[in-house]
């Protein structure tokens, strides 16, 4: 998956893009780690429990030059991209994942692209 000026997770009705203020410090201070390449990562389990090692992980990869990034949903180990939004039972990782998106968008991180 290649980094895009705007990305969505498979399924999602609603795209989002990094805001324009965003920044380094902004993307550590909402806990993104550096990789070795200089990239920014993110990886939130959408579990009922935050414990439970065998959900699903909302993945959020920001180029070193916050201008670009990719996002997916992932099974437990990270290598599948799922979509939760066709099964009605996933409502509650949608909603845990709506919430996750929001909350960065209210700290200037990301906004959402209609």
């Amino acid at each position: 998956m290649a980094f895009e000026k705007t990305a969505t997770v498979l399924g999602a009705p609603i795209s989002y893009r990094l805001h324009p203020d965003a920044k380094r410090y902004t993307l550590k201070d909402n806990g993104f780690v550096e990789t070795n390449g200089g990239n920014y990562q993110l990886i939130r389990p959408l579990d009922a429990t935050p414990q439970s090692k065998e959900g699903f992980k909302l993945k959020i990869t920001v180029a070193k030059d916050i201008q670009t990034f990719k996002m997916s949903i992932t099974t437990a180990n990270g290598l599948r991209a799922i979509n939760i939004f066709k099964d009605p039972k996933q409502k509650m990782s949608q909603d845990k994942f709506y919430f996750l998106m929001d909350s960065m968008i209210s700290r200037g991180l990301f906004e959402k692209v209609e």
